[in-house]
């Protein structure tokens, strides 16, 4: 049995284009889904340590209460696919919970990389306002992570121009459907 688990971003929900069709991709392999959903977060979090700090807390709790009934050790191969601060909420709750996982990192923030310690991929815009891309190359050097730069992409992985996002979003799910078929 397979596993994969969505752990969204602050602003960026399940049903958003990298999350949709990555449960899409995994779904069409074999994985049963399972969203941590999570909400209520304080007004302002970017450029706020303080509460971006909160927004993990509250987002990793909201995730231990959604995530509580699921036994692990029944699935073979568990993958969690994460955005933004979801990264960080991933990686700590597999750390906390001592469950190994493969992992689909999409645009993590810097604290991120403190709790990224399991295997994955990364993707990151040059545009992204949350997270310069240097610090993002630094943790996945430091951390072994193979990187895939989108140039010009925001922090949603979106340039502004609608076929060129088509593209790049085709480029990327090619990749995931890759990962994810690797096992």
């Amino acid at each position: 049995m397979k596993l994969a688990v969505i752990f969204p971003g602050i602003g960026y929900h399940a049903d958003k284009p990298l999350l949709y069709y990555s449960k899409k991709i995994a779904g069409q392999h074999g994985y049963e889904i399972v969203q941590a959903d999570y909400g209520n977060f304080p007004k302002g979090v970017k450029g706020s340590a303080e509460k971006m700090e909160a927004a993990f807390f509250s987002a990793l709790e909201q995730a231990e209460e959604k995530l509580r009934e699921i036994d692990f050790s029944d699935y073979e191969d568990v993958l969690f696919i994460s955005k933004s601060v979801g990264t960080a909420v991933a990686s700590a709750y597999a750390g906390r919970h001592g469950i190994q996982t493969r992992n689909i990192y999409y645009t993590p923030v810097a604290a991120s990389f403190q709790f990224m310690k399991q295997p994955g991929i990364v993707f990151h815009g040059t545009a992204d306002s949350w997270v310069r891309t240097e610090e993002v190359r630094q943790g996945c050097e430091t951390g072994g992570f193979p990187l895939y730069v989108t140039e010009g992409a925001d922090h949603s992985m979106e340039t502004g121009d609608i076929s060129k996002d088509l593209e790049n979003l085709r480029q990327i799910m090619g990749i995931v459907e890759a990962y994810v078929k690797e096992q």
